[in-house]
């Protein structure tokens, strides 16, 4: 059992059309579609970087070939900006190296800036890693380099174009005009001081660019975020209108209810894995990194601060509940639905007895709307004949869906004594309390388990409670996240231990808690 993935997908021809054009298995979420019938650059920045001894990626040429498309009316690029979000290691540095490298050598007197988060960090990798590629490459006669401190420069002997760098300052990309600007590394930077300084140096140049790249950040990083909104958002609008902006954006990105252990996720989110990094170099990396850190790096997720946890919801006792190889039985085993307070997304929870005696909790599906729940529950108890199916009363906001469970066949039996097997149960709140009340016996007593899904521990981890009398409830209002994920198995695991004995003739509810 997984859950789905919920997160905007672009069409399944984009895929389509990159494997077979450049046999890109690893395809963006965001990404900006090729036009054939527009002349490109993009080869000839792939020839540059052969001859600084790398052999293209897939997924460089196809940036490459998108961000530098002629618009056929003027014979500029049609692109002005460009964005690039991808995990660290996938190439990034020796493709901008292969860009600059080009713009230098293609063009006379070009200005062309490199920034990162500092400048003296600017400065390690411009010398210590552009410079020595280029030095120790065919093309080490075309260049001369100049180290003076503030005028530094890898200059193109036949067009004079300088590759220089610059601080991270207001300050800086004042002066000359500017040809081609580079923001590294963007998730380091505090504001967009950088990108007002480059932009009036570009105004008079007709061929100008500017490039921002970075991997995933944290909730600090703001300009980041802000452009990785604005990017998803422009390339989301592409496809709807069939309009195309003057801005390129790429994002390579795993969604949060991607299982970040899963070599699968891996691939899906690391277009240079099987190229220049190995399956075995990043299980390294997931074995040895902090979870929250490998997201960022390599997973290209925005590392978000952890939330203080709630007093009733033992959240520190979860991790230790982890077990991957738990695994539903399917003669004991309830359902649950619960939806968000904003009906934006719905999720289906189950819980069964295992052999052992402790209580396998899993979120089956996670999706937006409601629309799907009713075919789904039908679905799963035609598959696997349920003790019951739990769902909020009409007060919650999963209640709107029980006349269309119940027509749908998810009946509550007359006498709720001698139930059958699949019925509804309707939980009210003295049920929701006392289902409360017994998860968190169970964290902390360590009789649940759990796979580790993302959704799941996204909702324990900012689930929020409110009084109710002297007990408390699951709060979906307070919560900081989404926490029908851990509702519905809250729910499931209640339905299971109180129904079972009402279907089951050798249910011992106790094997729960002993």
């Amino acid at each position: 059992m997984t859950t789905t993935s919920t997160i905007w997908r672009p069409p399944s021809e984009f895929g389509e059309d990159l494997r077979e054009r450049y046999g890109l298995t690893c395809p963006p979420i965001w990404g900006t579609p090729r036009r054939p019938e527009l002349p490109t650059l993009g080869p000839k920045v792939a020839r540059v970087m052969e001859r600084l001894g790398y052999k293209p990626m897939p997924w460089q040429r196809y940036v490459w070939d998108v961000a530098l498309e002629i618009d056929p009316d003027n014979g500029r690029f049609w692109h002005r900006h460009v964005g690039l979000s991808v995990p660290r290691q996938q190439g990034k540095t020796q493709g901008m190296l292969a860009l600059k490298t080009w713009r230098a050598q293609a063009y006379k007197r070009q200005r062309i800036v490199y920034a990162a988060q500092t400048r003296s960090m600017a400065r390690e990798r411009w010398e210590d890693e552009f410079w020595a590629t280029i030095e120790a490459s065919r093309l080490a006669r075309r260049f001369v380099i100049r180290k003076a401190n503030g005028h530094e420069a890898i200059i193109a002997r036949a067009t004079r174009s300088r590759i220089g760098i610059t601080s991270n300052t207001e300050k800086a990309g004042h002066g000359p005009p500017l040809d081609l600007g580079v923001m590294d590394e963007y998730f380091a930077h505090e504001d967009d001081r950088l990108e007002q300084a480059f932009s009036p140096a570009m105004l008079t140049r007709p061929m100008a660019q500017l490039w921002w790249a970075s991997a995933g950040g944290t909730e600090k990083s703001v300009p980041l975020n802000k452009k990785r909104q604005q990017g998803r958002k422009l390339i989301e609008e592409l496809w709807r209108t069939g309009e195309f902006p003057h801005a390129a954006y790429f994002e390579w990105f795993a969604p949060d209810d991607l299982d970040r252990a899963d070599p699968a996720t891996w691939y899906a989110t690391l277009p240079a894995l099987g190229y220049t990094v190995t399956e075995e170099v990043i299980r390294h990396e997931f074995e040895t990194m902090d979870p929250g850190e490998f997201d960022r790096a390599y997973l290209n997720r925005t590392r978000k601060k952890a939330p203080p946890p709630d007093v009733n919801v033992p959240v520190k006792a979860w991790p230790g509940l982890a077990d991957e190889e738990s695994m539903p039985r399917a003669s004991q085993l309830a359902l649950a639905v619960d939806v968000s307070q904003d009906r934006s997304h719905s999720s289906i929870g189950v819980a069964s007895q295992r052999e052992d005696g402790r209580m396998h909790l899993e979120l089956v599906a996670r999706r937006p709307g409601t629309e799907w729940v009713v075919r789904a529950v039908r679905r799963l108890v035609d598959l696997w004949d349920p003790v019951a199916v739990a769902i909020g009363s009409t007060g919650t906001p999963a209640g709107s869906l029980i006349d269309d469970l119940i027509e749908a066949g998810v009946t509550v039996p007359e006498d709720k004594d001698q139930p059958h097997r699949g019925h509804l149960v309707i939980v009210r709140t003295g049920d929701f309390v006392e289902a409360c009340g017994q998860m968190a016996d169970a964290m902390t007593q360590a009789t649940a388990r759990h796979r580790d899904q993302t959704a799941l521990t996204s909702a324990v981890t900012g689930a929020r409670s409110r009084r109710v009398g002297d007990a408390w409830v699951l709060d979906r209002t307070a919560s900081l996240t989404d926490v029908a994920p851990f509702v519905a198995v809250t729910l499931a695991r209640w339905a299971l231990v109180s129904r079972g004995p009402h279907v089951l003739e050798d249910y011992d509810p106790l094997d729960s808690i002993y």
